[in-house]
């Protein structure tokens, strides 16, 4: 949120001309990985110059450390995920599909709160990817009819 007058919060949208994306943090460098290697995707930027942008990590906002044992998804795809049928499962085998759904649902407050209608997300990931699989956050912001892009 942006401010025009102390106290009072407006959208980005309402402030700009620009399209608001929310992005993936580790797109834009943040220390957000899995495995804690700071990274940033130079094409990235070069999609999101005439855009405000906002980073968001779905793993961290659903309280995975970084870094962290990477994790698969079990049984399906994230639609799966959310509908019950699949599981989120780290390499140690522990279960982490709440931590997942936690996640996914605070970047939909987010991109609701934002008025986002799209997102530039890293792909291969569980959370994020479109491919191999459609990741739990891609997912549940496609269901609530948010444009997903994939990246990396």
């Amino acid at each position: 949120m942006v401010t025009d007058e102390p106290g009072k919060a407006t959208s980005f949208s309402k402030n700009s001309q620009k399209p608001v994306y929310l992005v993936s943090a580790c797109l834009v460098g943040l220390c957000t990985r899995y495995d804690a290697q700071v990274k940033s995707y130079p094409k990235c930027f070069d999609m999101l110059q005439e855009a405000l942008w906002v980073p968001v990590c779905p793993e961290q906002l659903g309280g995975l450390p970084t870094p962290r044992t990477p994790a698969d998804l079990v049984g399906g795809d994230g639609y799966d995920v959310i509908s019950g049928k699949a599981r989120v499962v780290d390499r140690d085998g522990r279960d982490v599909t709440e931590k997942f759904l936690t996640g996914a649902h605070q970047v939909l407050e987010i991109a609701r709160k934002l008025q986002v209608r799209s997102v530039l997300f890293k792909s291969k990931s569980p959370s994020c990817g479109l491919a191999p699989q459609t990741g739990v956050t891609a997912a549940l912001l496609r269901l609530n009819n948010i444009e997903v892009q994939e990246i990396g």
